[in-house]
């Protein structure tokens, strides 16, 4: 058995500014530094180390992860957020309501499906092909929904994960396990 350590990363100044921030990027925030350096005591004082690490294409995702540990990493597009076409970089405002189902399709950003599709293949291959007892992967919000929505059950999704959030799985040939999902800043 494997642990799947799922983690979002730290606030960046599109969520400050309440912009639509799927493949588009922003820099970390002074407090998104601070939730990555909080992120990292917490695995320090629970006494978990990686095997393997793995990030988004964003420089966000790969920033938080370079606070967190010092392994080399490999960059994964298949972990990035939600593609959101003609909204990116966005008001949030102009957000639907979810579940978004297709609702970006038409502007040039992805289906529902699509997405779930795209951040479950990528983590249960990564998965596959690491050896080792831990694994820690930095994703985003709408990327880490969409892989919950399929590997647990519907409280899990009724609160938006915050930033540097975590999602522990055991995984087990082929199989994820919710294990808890814990916010560093308050744990």
């Amino acid at each position: 058995m494997t642990t799947l350590y799922l983690m979002r990363h730290g606030e960046t100044l599109f969520n400050v500014e309440n912009r639509i921030q799927g493949w588009c990027d922003s820099p970390l925030t002074a407090r998104g530094i601070a939730q990555g350096q909080a992120a990292a005591a917490w695995f320090a004082r629970a006494g978990i180390g990686f095997d393997a690490a793995f990030c988004s294409t964003t420089e966000r995702a790969a920033d938080t992860l370079e606070l967190v540990c010092d392994l080399p990493y490999r960059r994964v597009k298949g972990l990035r957020e939600w593609g959101f076409g003609r909204f990116e970089g966005q008001p949030e405002i102009l957000n639907p309501a979810i579940p978004y189902n297709d609702f970006f399709v038409p502007y040039g950003g992805e289906a529902e499906t699509a997405v779930k599709k795209r951040v479950n293949d990528t983590v249960t291959a990564l998965m596959v092909e690491t050896t080792g007892e831990s694994v820690l992967m930095v994703s985003h919000a709408g990327a880490i929904r969409n892989f919950l929505a399929q590997h647990a059950d519907g409280a899990a999704l009724e609160e938006r994960l915050p930033n540097c959030g975590i999602v522990q799985f055991a995984y087990d040939a082929g199989n994820f396990t919710l294990q808890r999902i814990v916010d560093p800043a308050t744990a």
